[in-house]
């Protein structure tokens, strides 16, 4: 079949192939189309002591687009950015020869605005399958956010087990794919505000708060999150940053998504699918009768 992952011109969200589709003794070649996974470097620029000095700060696997938004929830995310007011300007810059249109991403803070890089808390590299690895502990979290999410709406378990329902049916690429996570942004009844999709499950979430942050729309405090996948100490994280007070995973959460979440005060839900979910805090958010 050749090279049938040959990308032509700027990268998107899928990738033509061709496949060899087996089934029983019946084997037929037909075109097909793969997730795309691309490099994002991330680079701050600040100002210090008068002059514009350039800092970068990550690179992370994704899938192309939305990626002002991934790059404005990712340094929400880690804490380094506070408002929508601290950006300057977000912009592609010019990549080296090796590196493909549009997977460079700069953003210029306003002077004034305090940017500490070694509050940085992700590796230098990151994978899209894992996000961060290693959080020293809970305390990064506790300075990173200071106050707990608020947010004291309830709501029934009726709209909660519809939510993997509306998130799967507006999922254009995974229709596609079959190969990305989503992130929903979703209010008390559960209609669908905000969805987006990546191959990393913290790329998606960083995209949606990055646009809310965008927008001017934190804390997002009367809103439910729900991600595809498992429940990580990193989304629950992530969820604290924006002011989110409910996550809620198909898969099951980690100890540690547990042990913080309970600590903010957040509600973590799992196991949402099939019309069942296991609550793991903040159950009081609930209303069952």
């Amino acid at each position: 079949m050749g090279d049938s992952l040959k990308r032509k011109g700027a990268p998107g969200a899928t990738v033509p192939a061709r496949v060899l589709a087996v089934q029983g003794s019946e084997a037929v070649e037909r075109a097909d189309a793969v997730a795309s996974e691309e490099p994002l470097e991330i680079r701050v620029v600040v100002e210090t002591e008068g002059q514009r000095r350039r800092h970068n700060v990550a690179v992370t696997m994704r899938t192309p687009g939305n990626d002002f938004e991934l790059v404005a929830g990712f340094l929400r995310g880690e804490g380094l950015l506070n408002k929508r007011d601290d950006i300057w300007r977000i912009e592609f810059c010019d990549a080296s020869p090796s590196q493909a249109p549009d997977n460079v991403v700069e953003v210029h803070l306003r002077p004034g605005v305090h940017f500490d890089v070694d509050q940085l808390t992700r590796h230098v590299f990151t994978s899209s399958s894992c996000g961060v690895c290693g959080k020293a502990s809970l305390e990064a979290v506790r300075i990173s956010c200071p106050q707990v999410p608020v947010g004291d709406f309830r709501f029934g378990p009726e709209p909660l087990v519809q939510l993997p329902v509306s998130l799967r049916e507006a999922q254009p690429v995974f229709s596609q794919t079959g190969g990305l996570h989503a992130a929903g942004l979703f209010d008390g009844t559960g209609r669908l505000l905000e969805l987006r999709e990546d191959v990393g499950r913290h790329n998606a979430v960083d995209k949606v708060v990055g646009a809310l942050l965008l927008d001017g729309r934190l804390p997002a405090s009367d809103r439910i999150l729900l991600v595809s996948g498992r429940a990580s100490f990193e989304l629950v994280q992530k969820a604290a940053l924006a002011g989110i007070p409910v996550l809620a995973a198909v898969g099951a959460p980690s100890s540690l998504a547990v042990e913080l979440a309970r600590e903010m005060g957040m509600t973590l839900v799992g196991f949402l699918r099939d019309g069942r979910f296991n609550v793991y805090s903040g159950a009081d958010r609930i209303e069952i009768e």
